[in-house]
């Protein structure tokens, strides 16, 4: 819960907005400021103070009781200008707060965290359990000093400017070791835990199980990414209880996906109770994975028969591949999303041209792996390769990625085996329609002239076919110095159904500062004026130009009405 403070009418009504953006998360803390902070600091996550940053910093000082408990605290000026993260940047989240209350509000986000100023991701954001040396090796990559990662357990990590050697070290670890002098481990969750439990088994010998089972085996507890069973289990106390205090999710399986499962000890009884011939082996295995501790059962002080088996599977790290469109070209067309992942990635593949346009986007320390035009399908196998070594890896494509562009070939690549996640992008036949107007106002298809990749008969049946159903058209990659009779071709096939008169856009390099556009007909289109960097958008038969703009309507009932009425 994000708690709210204002003394002043002008705080209350930008807080009020705030509270009227964000209903669930937020609370209205009236009365004396001083009476309020007391009880936000204590009861929120979170608090967003509509004061000055002095008397805000008087409010919260004697509340203080540590860094890794504090709340997050953002200060906002009266006028709603600038957003400050005060307190808490990194692990109360008053950075992210800051940018998103800047965000509702207009406001300027304000961030003093050296990390954020210099670009870098702090060593207790990658969303990995963090101990050791972080203030010292936080400092020396500051600095510019060498920074050596050791990773015995490979997991994707956004970038970071690591040396091959360093008197610093981040260490990548699911070992139980000490953190030695300027040195930080990260606790990647690589562990698997599966446990088998009689029914009525105490909390207690799940959870001493368990631990001891990584202490014997040399791992760390903070590894662990979660208890796995089998679907019967679900709700017994013991195992729920033990995963909540473990703070892991209790992930469950049917017995048909366990008896799958090949392990090295399977047992009768687990068979004849729940199904499986094994529970805890198979549970940890259901992934893959390395088997580190097989099946162990626990021992009861009271000396009756164990309740509880468990077993240590280290999984294969999943590696991520965000598959990013970066718009037509504009900066204020990239979208968030797309912006986040760019700086999550720590490996980029992308034409070089288009990497380019963002690199100034990246953080230090990224890889990057551009290629010329006529790469396509080498950038693909690049990104995925990449990303099953375990790397974060964003591969770029103008528009939207998805759109004649890296997504297709590069999901054609992949397998199961890593994370895939979508970043839309706008499109360049969206960002020539606002140009135009309102083209694609009804049905529409997009149709790529180039017979590079499609045979010339099939890209002639698809136009065919849009010219008989009277679909709004725009033509992808028209004409080029090799490819000058395919756009001629095409409009010929349109005109055979549309009147000379149809409207017809033509939009160059639609949303960079060189963009150009006209709006003319089918008859008067000459397709000199059209380049590989043009859109070109046929309208239909209810097309129309209204002050010098396409306008197709949303249906052609509501055309006849509107004509009617004139």
């Amino acid at each position: 819960m994000i708690g709210l403070i204002s003394a002043t009418a002008a705080g209350a009504a930008a807080r009020d907005r705030l509270a009227a953006a964000w209903p669930d998360r937020t609370r209205v803390y009236d009365g004396p400021v001083g009476d309020a902070a007391r009880r936000a600091f204590g009861e929120c996550e979170q608090l967003v103070c509509f004061l000055a940053t002095g008397a805000v910093v008087r409010l919260v000082a004697p509340l203080l009781a540590g860094k890794t408990t504090d709340p997050g605290v953002v200060c906002v000026d009266e006028a709603g200008r600038h957003a400050v993260a005060l307190l808490g940047g990194h692990g109360g989240g008053a950075n992210d707060l800051a940018r998103a209350v800047g965000e509702v509000l207009g406001a300027e986000p304000v961030v003093t965290t050296a990390t954020d100023a210099a670009g870098l991701p702090g060593l207790d954001t990658l969303g990995l359990p963090v101990e050791g040396d972080v203030a010292g090796v936080t400092r020396a990559l500051l600095d510019g000093e060498p920074v050596a990662l050791a990773t015995e357990v490979p997991w994707p990590l956004p970038p970071v400017p690591f040396a091959a050697e360093g008197a610093h070290t981040v260490r990548l670890t699911d070992r139980a070791v000490r953190a030695g002098e300027r040195e930080v481990l990260l606790r990647p969750p690589s562990l698997v835990v599966g446990v088998g439990a009689s029914r009525g088994a105490p909390v207690e010998e799940v959870l001493g199980l368990v631990e001891g089972a990584l202490r014997d085996a040399g791992l760390s507890v903070r590894s662990v990414a979660e208890l796995a069973t089998v679907d019967a289990k679900a709700g017994e106390p013991g195992l729920v209880g033990a995963a909540e205090r473990l703070g892991v999710p209790l992930v469950t399986y049917t017995a048909e996906e366990l008896a799958a499962v090949e392990v090295p000890n399977p047992s009768d009884a687990p068979l004849a109770a729940v199904g499986t011939p094994s529970v805890a082996e198979a549970a940890a295995l259901a992934r893959g994975g390395e088997l580190l501790v097989p099946k162990r059962k626990s021992e009861r002080a009271d000396g009756q028969p164990a309740m509880v088996t468990c077993a240590v599977v280290r999984r294969p790290a999943r590696g991520r591949l965000a598959v990013v469109g970066l718009g037509p070209g504009a900066r204020d067309l990239l979208t968030p999303r797309a912006k986040a992942e760019l700086r999550r990635a720590s490996v980029l593949v992308g034409l070089d041209q288009y990497v380019d346009q963002i690199r100034d986007l990246l953080r230090p320390g990224t890889r990057i792996l551009e290629s010329g035009l006529g790469a396509e399908e080498e950038r693909a196998r690049t990104a995925v390769a990449e990303a099953r070594k375990g790397q974060a890896v964003a591969l770029i494509g103008s528009g939207d990625a998805g759109v004649y562009a890296m997504a297709s070939p590069a999901l054609a690549e992949a397998s199961d085996d890593i994370d895939v996640i979508g970043v839309p992008g706008v499109t360049a036949a969206l960002a020539a329609a606002a140009v135009l107007g309102a083209p694609l106002g009804h049905d529409h298809v997009s149709i790529s002239l180039s017979d590079l990749h499609t045979p010339w008969e099939v890209i002639e049946r698809r136009v065919r076919a849009a010219a008989e159903a009277d679909i709004v058209v725009t033509f992808y990659n028209p004409r080029s110095r090799g490819r000058d009779w395919q756009l001629p071709k095409a409009l010929g096939i349109l005109a055979e159904h549309r009147a000379p008169t149809t409207p017809v856009g033509v939009v160059r390099q639609a949303s960079r500062p060189d963009e150009s556009s006209r709006v003319t007909t089918l008859g008067e289109l000459d397709p000199a004026w059209v380049d590989m960097m043009t859109v070109v958008t046929v309208g239909n038969t209810a097309t129309r130009t209204i002050a010098g703009r396409m306008v197709t309507p949303r249906g052609y009932r509501w055309q006849t009405t509107a004509e009617e009425a004139r």
